[in-house]
């Protein structure tokens, strides 16, 4: 006879001590604490007036009279992003998954430049890469449940990829055809047309058809404005085609409330269920919750 079955017994988290790092961890990487909360509103304030300085030494005349001191405060932004690099290399448990991750390849790009600029004997700044920290907030912001809404946009745009390339695809053929229908319409009418190529003509065609229109490019044979008012229905038909695809697949992604600000302290991965213990991925153990934030 075979042996009876024997009922797994669920796992149990392991009760562990929490030491300085493990805090340290909490409130860098956490944003469900009142440290955290601190902690990322303190840095992005940071990060926007870096952006600020950085924009005010591109003016002339503000560079020209406040240079030394806006290349000090660039440095001493710089130097702060810095220590927050090394301390959240410091208290991960995986480095090397944090500084391969796209936000730790950010956080790395925002600092490296000034750096190099010190190398070569120039500043490099770019900005739009500390831009991009900005995108923090949603952290922050979970109380609101902003960073609930976000995740579950980009899920249902998404599942929702494959119509959109199909629409972008139908589009592409769209303004490529008109493109060129009105290049031979206009160019035959009039050899100094302003559609003096099929690019240029692609160009009128994408823009007519987003119903921008710019006015650069102008049809004036009477065919070449039925095909331009053809074009512009067009387009107002299907500005809401990609908006339809996307709420379909909102109504599907709708999930139980998720504690995005829980991240895994070994691979990075957030979004885990409130009462998780391990990580749905890797396996390791979360850490403990912290202080509410009140």
């Amino acid at each position: 006879m075979s042996a009876p079955h024997r009922r797994r017994r669920p796992r149990k988290a392991v009760p562990r001590p929490v030491g300085f790092r493990d805090r340290l961890y909490e409130t860098i990487f956490e944003s469900d604490t009142r440290g955290g909360k601190l902690f990322d509103l303190f840095l992005l304030t940071a990060i926007f007036a870096s952006i600020v300085a950085v924009s005010l030494e591109s003016v002339p005349s503000i560079s020209a009279q406040h240079h030394d001191k806006l290349i000090v405060l660039e440095w001493g932004f710089t130097l702060l992003f810095s220590i927050e690099y090394l301390l959240r290399l410091y208290c991960v448990t995986n480095r090397r998954a944090y500084a391969t991750s796209f936000w730790g390849l950010i956080d790395l790009a925002s600092i490296l430049p000034s750096y190099v600029g010190l190398i070569s004997g120039g500043v490099i700044s770019f900005p739009i890469l500390r831009s991009f920290r900005l995108l923090r907030v949603f952290r922050v912001l979970n109380l609101f449940h902003l960073s609930e809404d976000a995740t579950e946009m980009g899920q249902a745009i998404w599942q929702a990829r494959g119509k959109v390339i199909v629409f972008l695809s139908f589009v592409a053929i769209v303004v490529t055809v008109s493109g060129a229908t009105m290049y031979e319409i206009e160019h035959l009418g009039d050899r100094n047309s302003r559609f003096d190529s099929i690019p240029q003509s692609i160009y009128w065609a994408i823009v007519t058809m987003t119903t921008v229109g710019y006015g650069d490019i102008v049809p004036q044979t009477p065919l070449g404005k039925f095909v331009s008012a053809v074009l512009i229905l067009i387009g107002y038909s299907l500005i809401i085609v990609p908006t339809g695809f996307v709420s379909a697949e909102l109504l599907a992604v709708r999930r139980h409330d998720h504690a995005l600000t829980q991240t895994c302290p070994h691979c990075l991965l957030e979004g885990h269920e409130r009462d998780a213990v391990f990580c749905r991925v890797c396996g390791h153990q979360l850490e403990p919750d912290g202080e509410p934030v009140g």
